[in-house]
C-alpha cells in the first residue's frame, strides 16, 4: 500500500524489544539502544533504473534487526515503487511544485512522528535537497545523500552544497567517483565515502535456457545475435548513438537485433529514430519489464551509450550474466569495464569505434566467451549486492553510534 502525504496509516508496529532511550544533544528523536534502526530513503520516483533497481535490491536485503527501511518519494511512486510497496511503508506525492517549501516542515513532522533515526537521500536534486533540509530540522542523528551520476543533468547545485554541514556522509559508489565528489562538488574529503554499487549475483548468472525463451517470445531464429541496452529513457543515456550503432551493425550483420529495455521520456523520441533509420524489423522497444536477469542472460553483447554515469548497475548485471560489455568511457565504467579482458570501452559518441568493438565480439566467440567469464569472476568477487548492503548497514550504524556516544558522554558530565 502507497500512502500520500506523511499517511499515519504507514507508521509501523511498535517493536517487541523493550528499549532503553536517551535523548541525544543531535537530536529531539529518540535514540534506541536496542532493534533495527528505522532509515528513510528519499527519492523523487522509482520508475525502472539503475539506481532504483539497486535500492530495491538493497531494502529487501537489510538485515531485519540493523536496518528498517522506509520509502519516501517526492513525486508519484513508479512501477518499482508499486511493486515495492507490498512489503515496505511508501509514502508518495510529498512536493506539491518546485517551490514547495510546506514539504520541510511537513516533513520534518513525519520524521518526527515514525521516529526516524537516519535519513539517505538518493540521487541529487530537491530532494536531497528538501530531505536534508527537513531531517535538519527535526534533528535526526544521521544524515547521507547517496550519489549515483557525474554530473548533468544530476549536479549537486549550489543550494545542495550549503546544506554540507549538517551532512553526514556523501556516499559515492567507486574510488574515482569519490574523486570527483571531493574536486569537482567540492565536498570535504572526510565527509565522503565509498559504497560499491552490487547485484544479486544468484539472481544474475548464466542461463543457456535465456537465449532459446526470449529468441522464441521475438519469433527470432535461434541463430539472431541479440545486442542489448538496459536504461531509463532519459536524454543523458544517449539512446541516438546506440541506434547509430545498430543500423551500421545491421548492415554488417543480418541476424542481429537489438534489445532496448526501459522507459522514459525520450521514449517518442527513439521511436522515431527507429522509423529514420528503418530499424522497426531490427529493434525491439520492450519497456518496462520485470525479467531482467533473463532478458540480460540472453545477449550477445551488452552495451552502454552513456554521456555520463557513476557505477552503472546495468553493466555489473551484465557481466554477472557471463556477458561481455562495450560502454562509453565515463564515469567509474573502466573500474568494472577493463579493456581486453571482460569488454571494451570507447570514447562518448564515438559512433565507428563502439560498433568496432562489438563487431569484434560479434566475430570472435570464443573472445566473447572469455570476456563474459572474466566479467563473472570480476563481480562475484568485488561488486556482489551482500557486500553493498553490509556498507550501507555499518555506515549509518557507525554514525548513529558516534552520535549516541558523544550524548552518552554528554549525559555524564
Amino acid at each position: 500500500m502507497i500512502s500520500s502525504i506523511d499517511p499515519v496509516a504507514n507508521a509501523s508496529p511498535c517493536r517487541n524489544a523493550v528499549e532503553t532511550c536517551v535523548v541525544t544533544p543531535h537530536s529531539d528523536c529518540v535514540a534506541r539502544l536496542g532493534g533495527p534502526l528505522r532509515t528513510v530513503f528519499m527519492l523523487t520516483s522509482m520508475p525502472v533504473g539503475g539506481a532504483e533497481t539497486l535500492l530495491v535490491n538493497m531494502v529487501r536485503r537489510f538485515r531485519p534487526d540493523r536496518i528498517e527501511p522506509l520509502i519516501v518519494c517526492t513525486k508519484e511512486p513508479g512501477p518499482l515503487g508499486e511493486q515495492l510497496s507490498f512489503d515496505f511503508p511508501i509514502t508518495s506525492n510529498w512536493l506539491f511544485n518546485k517551490y514547495d517549501f510546506t514539504i520541510v516542515p511537513r516533513l520534518a513532522s513525519y520524521f518526527r512522528r515514525e521516529r526516524i533515526d537516519a535519513l539517505v537521500t538518493v540521487g541529487a536534486g530537491d530532494k536531497m535537497f528538501w530531505g536534508r533540509l527537513a531531517a535538519s530540522m527535526a534533528k535526526l542523528p544521521v544524515i547521507c545523500s547517496a550519489l549515483h551520476s557525474t554530473g548533468w543533468p544530476d549536479g549537486v547545485g549550489r543550494l545542495n552544497r550549503l546544506l554540507t554541514p549538517w551532512t553526514d556522509r556523501y556516499i559515492a559508489v567507486a574510488k574515482s567517483h569519490s574523486s570527483f565528489l571531493v574536486d569537482w562538488e567540492r565536498f570535504p574529503e572526510s565527509k565522503v565515502a565509498v559504497i560499491p554499487n552490487g547485484v544479486d549475483t544468484d539472481l544474475f548468472r548464466f542461463h543457456a535456457t535465456a537465449r532459446v525463451s526470449v529468441r522464441q517470445e521475438l519469433g527470432l531464429p535461434e541463430t539472431a545475435r541479440l545486442i542489448g541496452l538496459v536504461a531509463a529513457l532519459r536524454p543523458e543515456k544517449n539512446h541516438a548513438m546506440f541506434l547509430d550503432v545498430a543500423k551500421k551493425l545491421s548492415q554488417r550483420f543480418p541476424t542481429a537485433c537489438f534489445l532496448i529495455v526501459g522507459d522514459g521520456p525520450e521514449r517518442n523520441n527513439i521511436e522515431r529514430k527507429i522509423d529514420q533509420l528503418a530499424l522497426k524489423n531490427k529493434v525491439f522497444l520492450l519497456g518496462t519489464r520485470k525479467d531482467i536477469p533473463r532478458l540480460v542472460a540472453s545477449l550477445d553483447v551488452f552495451t552502454l551509450t552513456s554521456h555520463n554515469e557513476a557505477s552503472p548497475v546495468s553493466i555489473l548485471e551484465a557481466l554477472s550474466c557471463c556477458v561481455p560489455v562495450v560502454s562509453t568511457r565515463v564515469g567509474s565504467v573502466a573500474e568494472t569495464v577493463m579493456d581486453d579482458w571482460n569488454g571494451f570501452t570507447v570514447e562518448p559518441s564515438d559512433t565507428e569505434a563502439f560498433t568496432s568493438k562489438v563487431a569484434t565480439l560479434l566475430q570472435n566467440p570464443d573472445l566473447a566467451v572469455s570476456f563474459g567469464s572474466n566479467g563473472r569472476d570480476h563481480v562475484v568477487s568485488r561488486y556482489s549486492l551482500d557486500t553493498m548492503v553490509k556498507g550501507y548497514e555499518e555506515l549509518i550504524a557507525s554514525v548513529y553510534w558516534s552520535k549516541l556516544g558523544n550524548a552518552l558522554e554528554f549525559k555524564s558530565l
